[in-house]
């Protein structure tokens, strides 16, 4: 990563300025020649394609082995300098790695600085890049104002916000190491097991001017999605775009609902609270020794059940709704990737423009019989030729490369979801069990009122 001077940003820490090859979109419309070449060397995929599966290198031969905790947040300094650290822990058999068991101590800019290398590395060929956590502006700035010893605030700093995050870095970990190809990176495996400070990622600035910049190129980025469509002559693409629209925007509405029933049920805990201390209050000043005790026994059952429905909604909310919230970033991930594509395309065609363009001119020339230009017009006729070869290749290749990602993306999404719909219905089902059993101790009791 190349360091050109430091920025702040939201989190109050230093940040190595992250200069990345920029890709502009192209207006192939345009008969503007000035800046051809330089437009095309970034368009132009100049490194080797990565290594395939099978170059993987593990203990035992075609059984990968990767699993990564993060866990222990500490938080480091004092105001608004502070920041938390996660530990990082991992256990592999990837001969990529020198240890098969490590940990590493990582800040939040550190997964973000990740993420970003990969996109720069990996998005051009058509992988699908895992997304990152968001940022949480008002959850730091309670961590940075809190009043917690360091040494304390690992076992002190219980916000619901810190468990969200820690989570949500393990899953975006976990999914990068499940990539055949992302997990031997030389970067992630840098960040995994290097005990060096790593350069700060620029995207955790929330009002530097790098952050404005980023935002106007979002909008500029949107504005060419929605504005330039390419002539697709691959059904296959249109088909899985419209799916993953559809999937996209069913799972939004999912992730809304659990959201909903997440806070119906704390509310509903809440409540069964009230109950419970109603019902003790009321079997205190209570005669009938009978009836007493069963009110009691009731307020015993109903702070219980309280205690299982708060545990239901954090079942709705960490293994339910949460996953539904990464595949709602894979599919922003997918849209990239196809995007990207487009990106390709429109640079072939304006490739192709301009070497028409060339052609064009060279004729005039010979028409002319303008000797003196003629060989600098061939070369130029050769050299968009050649570029034309090239954005071509590129374009074939990261449509090759899309398919796989899809299949394999596809794949690994229906073992996901089964896992967690399991462990969820399991989760369910315990609860419901165990709250049957609390009502079942109460009858004889309400049975034996004289």
């Amino acid at each position: 990563m190349d360091t050109n001077g430091t920025l702040d940003h939201g989190d109050g820490e230093p940040t190595a300025k992250h200069t990345q090859p920029a890709f502009d979109n192209v207006d192939i419309t345009s008969p503007d020649d000035e800046n051809e070449n330089d437009i095309f060397e970034s368009a132009i995929q100049q490194e080797p394609l990565s290594p395939v599966l099978e170059d993987v290198p593990t203990d035992e031969a075609g059984d990968m082995f990767i699993e990564i905790v993060v866990a222990d947040p500490q938080k480091v300094g004092d105001g608004m300098g502070s920041y938390l650290a996660y530990k990082v822990s991992t256990k592999t058999n990837i001969l990529k790695f020198k240890k098969r068991q490590f940990f590493t101590m990582r800040r939040f800019s550190d997964f973000l600085g990740l993420h970003d290398l990969l996109v720069s590395k990996y998005l051009r060929m058509g992988r699908i890049i895992p997304p990152a956590p968001e940022k949480n502006i008002i959850g730091t700035t309670k961590v940075r104002m809190g009043s917690q010893p360091q040494a304390e605030t690992g076992a002190g700093v219980n916000l619901e916000w810190i468990e969200n995050r820690r989570a949500s870095l393990e899953r975006f970990l976990n999914r990068v190491a499940q990539h055949p190809i992302l997990c031997q990176d030389t970067d992630f495996v840098n960040f995994l097991e290097s005990d060096q400070e790593l350069p700060r990622a620029v995207n955790t600035a929330a009002l530097s001017g790098a952050g404005v910049m980023r935002l106007f190129n979002k909008v500029g980025e949107t504005v060419n999605k929605i504005t330039y469509k390419m002539d697709e002559n691959d059904p296959w693409f249109n088909d899985k775009i419209n799916e993953v629209e559809t999937i996209d925007a069913h799972m939004q509405k999912l992730h809304s609902a659990i959201k909903a029933l997440v806070s119906h049920r704390k509310e509903l805990a809440t409540l069964t609270g009230g109950v419970a201390k109603s019902a003790a209050l009321l079997s205190t000043c209570e005669e009938h020794t009978g009836l007493s005790q069963a009110l009691s026994q009731l307020a015993d059952v109903e702070e219980k059940v309280e205690l299982l429905r708060s545990e239901q909604a954090n079942s709705d909310l960490y293994i339910l709704s949460e996953t539904i919230k990464d595949y709602i970033g894979l599919f922003g991930a997918i849209k990239d990737v196809f995007h990207e594509r487009v990106k390709v395309f429109q640079n072939w065609q304006h490739a192709q423009i301009q070497l028409t363009k060339k052609r064009e001119n060279k004729a005039k020339l010979e028409y002319q019989d303008r000797r003196d230009k003629l060989e600098l017009a061939q070369k130029e006729v050769e050299e968009w030729e050649g570029k034309v070869q090239r954005c071509q290749k590129e374009f074939d290749n990261i449509s090759s490369e899309i398919k796989k990602e899809m299949e394999r993306f596809e794949l690994a999404r229906a073992r996901d979801f089964k896992s967690t719909i399991i462990k969820y219905l399991q989760d369910q089902m315990a609860h419901q069990q165990q709250q049957m059993r609390y009502w079942e101790a109460i009858v004889p009791v309400a049975r034996d009122i004289a």
